[in-house]
């Protein structure tokens, strides 16, 4: 009975998502939580090398669903049109899209280029929004009442919480996206299309391998959060097959927080010495 309720709210099987940015990273720990699930997995980032070894690495390790290789780069129109046609070319409906790619830029508040703007929105709000447009139809060719198309995208408890830390443009890219989230779940669940995003704290990652590359960085940035630790690769997983599965499929324009507690920190406590 209880295997039965667990196969009905967070099985994938038999369902296409696309993760873009899915190499490494958020990205890879969301595409082996839908393969393990029982999804065809295509994983795209602008090196199709990374792709295919993490296709190999997560198809070695026998889960129901396969990881399936492409080259993309959602940083201009003609990568984001490419993509698009290619997951076109290999199904004709896509029941998940999860837009993870994201770039980043740190540097001090008064050598921040501007540059660093253009270059972080191209990719992290409108490579998102312009990816999702293009897909649209597919989305909807697997939309229905009972089981809706899914979008999830990658936003950052630095969108939520005034965190800058020297990525500036990356902390308000970050922001847009829990903005575009919300309204695009306001505009897509007539069409039966959810729309929700992950605000992710610190896990492991080529992003953050800066602070968090070894054991003992991870553990002292760890030390900083609520609850303790940083993010781990489960963390990822639960929340991707709540959402992406049928546990999820009556929640849209959430943005939710997989942070150990850090969007609850509000500062010294204002009557602490009294």
């Amino acid at each position: 009975m209880t295997k039965a309720i667990f196969e009905r709210l967070f099985s994938l099987d038999g369902k296409t998502a696309l993760v873009t940015g899915g190499a490494t990273g958020i990205g890879r720990m969301i595409a082996a939580a839908l393969a393990g699930a029982g999804a065809q997995v295509f994983i795209a980032s602008r090196k199709l090398e990374a792709c295919e070894a993490t296709a190999a690495e997560i198809n070695a390790e026998g889960l129901p669903g396969t990881v399936i290789a492409l080259a993309g780069d959602v940083s201009g129109e003609e990568g984001v049109l490419a993509l698009a046609k290619a997951i076109g070319e290999r199904t004709e409906r896509l029941d998940i899209l999860v837009n993870n790619a994201g770039v980043s830029w740190g540097a001090p508040l008064g050598d921040f280029p501007h540059g660093a703007w253009n270059k972080v929105f191209s990719v992290n709000v409108a490579g998102l929004f312009s990816l999702t447009q293009a897909l649209l139809p597919l989305l909807e060719a697997s939309a229905s009442d009972d089981e809706p198309a899914r979008i999830l995208n990658l936003g950052s408890v630095m969108g939520a919480q005034p965190l800058a830390e020297n990525v500036y443009s990356y902390a308000a890219s970050k922001a847009a996206v829990h903005h575009l989230t919300r309204s695009l779940a306001k505009e897509l669940a007539v069409r039966r299309i959810t729309v929700n995003a992950f605000a992710p704290g610190p896990f492991q990652s080529k992003m953050t391998a800066f602070a968090t590359g070894t054991d003992d960085q991870a553990a002292r940035i760890g030390k900083g959060v609520p609850l303790g630790r940083i993010g781990r690769p489960d963390d990822i997983a639960g929340a991707t097959l709540f959402l992406c599965g049928r546990a999820g499929a009556y929640i849209t324009g959430a943005i939710l927080p997989i942070d150990g507690g850090i969007a609850t920190m509000t500062g010294p406590e204002l009557f602490g010495e009294a």
